[in-house]
């Protein structure tokens, strides 16, 4: 099963696009699995795993932390706390999954820098992230998951319809997302394109 592991949905307030466009696109793309992780809410997930589609859905978020952002994956309640070790608390409280993605984009200021305290209390990192568009930079964090023997996960962090599918794992099973045996595919935009989609999100 091939899942893309970050979209974002007009629940994040810097995207448009409607949680069922995401499914629609997701299946014409080939992608057997998505998940919704938008800015601090559950909302986008939700409203997907409720449209009849062959296209399997994860509810997630992508929360700011006072110590940046992590996704929690599985979720199925709003978590409202700021403080890291709580928030990453209350996610497993749900039976979810810890994830801090983008952890080595220098252009992310709300990145976690994954010190072992916090790596104590994670269980993937986020590998390939499509809009990291300095290759050594998910290079890194797969070299930190490899060492550490931790769970990998990657995404596009679409925010737009163009980019749902641009990279994700490769699973057995939804079960099996977070682990660390787990196929990456895909690659990142060009850096052309990313600016472009930026300006134009700027004028539109």
């Amino acid at each position: 099963m091939k899942f893309d592991l970050h979209i974002h949905s007009k629940y994040s307030g810097d995207c448009r696009m409607d949680p069922a466009d995401i499914l629609k696109t997701a299946k014409k793309v080939g992608l057997d699995g998505v998940a919704i992780t938008d800015h601090d809410t559950v909302r986008g997930g939700l409203e997907a795993s409720r449209i009849d589609s062959d296209v399997e859905v994860i509810t997630g978020a992508e929360i700011r932390t006072d110590r940046g952002e992590v996704i929690g994956y599985f979720l199925n309640e709003e978590i409202k706390r700021k403080d890291f070790f709580e928030v990453t608390d209350a996610i497993r409280d749900q039976g979810g999954i810890v994830c801090i993605p983008h952890p080595f984009d220098i252009f992310r200021i709300h990145r976690v820098k994954p010190t072992d305290e916090v790596l104590e209390v994670v269980d993937c990192i986020e590998v390939l992230n499509s809009r990291c568009i300095v290759g050594a930079q998910n290079e890194k964090a797969r070299r930190l998951a490899e060492e550490r023997g931790m769970g990998m996960t990657a995404g596009s962090d679409a925010h737009y319809v163009s980019e749902i599918g641009a990279s994700g794992v490769i699973v057995d099973s939804p079960e099996d997302v977070g682990n660390k045996n787990v196929e990456i595919f895909g690659g990142t935009v060009s850096l052309r394109d990313f600016a472009v989609k930026k300006i134009t999100r700027v004028f539109r």
